[in-house]
């Protein structure tokens, strides 16, 4: 998969116009962005917490060698592109906006409801 594609996939959504539920787009935009940071934030902790239960269970590393760690250029490497990836998925919200902004108007999910209730 290449950078362009790993960013435009980590930035997809739904079809259809994004529906708004505060009064205060920015506010909304600021907690969107929040909450997937608080997401991406949990999973991650929880995936640490069990690889390093694990290792220490099994008696594979030591208190401190993970803070000891230096990677290499293939791990950096990797890194910065999961970097890239995570704010792309971080930031998607303004993405979607920009989107949004050069296409044809779409219907909300909300509206299309009502337009299907009404007929």
């Amino acid at each position: 998969m290449s950078f362009n594609d790993a960013l435009n996939e980590a930035g997809a959504k739904p079809a259809g116009k994004r529906p708004w539920f505060l009064e205060n787009r920015e506010v909304e935009r600021s907690l969107a962005i929040t909450m997937a940071i608080a997401q991406e934030l949990a999973v991650a902790r929880q995936r640490i917490d069990t690889l390093e239960r694990l290792l220490a269970a099994k008696g594979i590393i030591e208190e401190g060698e993970i803070n000891a760690f230096r990677p290499d250029a293939d791990a950096m490497t990797a890194r910065a592109m999961w970097n890239q990836e995570y704010i792309a998925r971080i930031l998607r919200i303004v993405q979607q906006e920009n989107e949004a902004a050069v296409m044809p108007e779409e219907a909300t999910s909300g509206e299309l409801v009502e337009e299907l209730a009404v007929t």
